[in-house]
């Protein structure tokens, strides 16, 4: 990937495995911990858990957007005051760490901080100023698709290509280069269970955009329309979902279980290469 020599995502990328992104929620609402890590010590010591897991980034958040009814939007500053007491001394871990955001003053103050990626929910749609902190901070940035409102009968694919496509220009409207963008199709984000599966099925097609694509389906909502489960016991659908998007051209997968997925990809390597 050309333009991202020194960055520390470019170095991985360039390893050709595929990266886990761990989760770490600093929120008391998140659907899948239940706010188990709203507590800065304990966000803190589960960060050195996965990294220590194989977790290759750090995904942190302090807003949950999860697409469930309950989800409460919090300010800019409510959101910093969850951030700041776990940020730095996740970035002094030495693993990339992504702020997960759809605000553009969040997304400075954690780039100012050592946050290496920005992951907006929102793929620079929602936040008129988003585009510019990220080119600003010159960080890659993660463009996920999202929709207001689910619509049943959309051609979910079409749609997602038609918003990556409004990102990208977007993105380069506001001068950040093509090599700073990963693509995320938004697993549960506006889309019914079957959308998402849709999804996920079609990622070969996503391709396309020759850019590096992101899933996020770790205990998602379209795991219990598969097999009835509460969050916490969709271990084994999340993993079946993790390896079947990266035989299918994921590059990265974020979940919660980081030790666990990480054994997955990489048993499933081993098969491949002993073929």
């Amino acid at each position: 990937m050309p333009g991202l020599t020194l960055h520390p995502l470019d170095r991985l990328l360039a390893e050709r495995r595929p990266l886990v992104m761990g989760i770490l929620n600093v929120t008391p609402d998140s659907f899948a911990d239940g706010g188990r890590f709203a507590d800065p010590g304990e966000a803190i010591s589960h960060a050195e858990r996965m990294i220590a897991e194989g977790a290759d980034i750090i995904d942190v958040g302090g807003e949950s957007t999860r697409p469930y009814p309950g989800m409460q939007p919090v300010s800019a500053e409510e959101e910093l005051a969850r951030l700041l007491p776990v940020l730095p001394q996740v970035v002094r871990m030495g693993v990339p760490v992504s702020i997960d955001t759809m605000k553009a003053e969040v997304a400075a103050r954690a780039a100012a901080t050592g946050a290496a990626i920005v992951n907006d929910v929102w793929g620079l749609q929602r936040d008129p100023d988003m585009a510019g902190v990220v080119a600003s901070h010159n960080v890659p940035v993660v463009v996920t698709h999202n929709r207001d409102a689910v619509d049943p009968a959309l051609d979910i694919l079409a749609d997602i290509e038609n918003f990556f496509s409004r990102s990208l220009e977007i993105a380069w409207r506001a001068g950040i280069s093509r090599d700073r963008i990963v693509l995320d199709p938004g697993i549960g984000f506006g889309k019914t269970p079957e959308q998402s599966l849709t999804a996920i099925a079609g990622l070969h097609r996503l391709r396309d955009f020759g850019l590096p694509l992101l899933i996020g389906l770790s205990r998602k909502r379209f795991i219990n329309a598969v097999v009835p489960s509460a969050p916490q016991d969709r271990l084994g659908g999340s993993i079946a979902g993790a390896v079947l998007a990266v035989l299918d051209g994921a590059a990265i997968v974020r979940v919660h279980d980081v030790a666990e997925t990480v054994q997955a990809l990489r048993v499933a390597a081993a098969i491949r290469a002993a073929r």
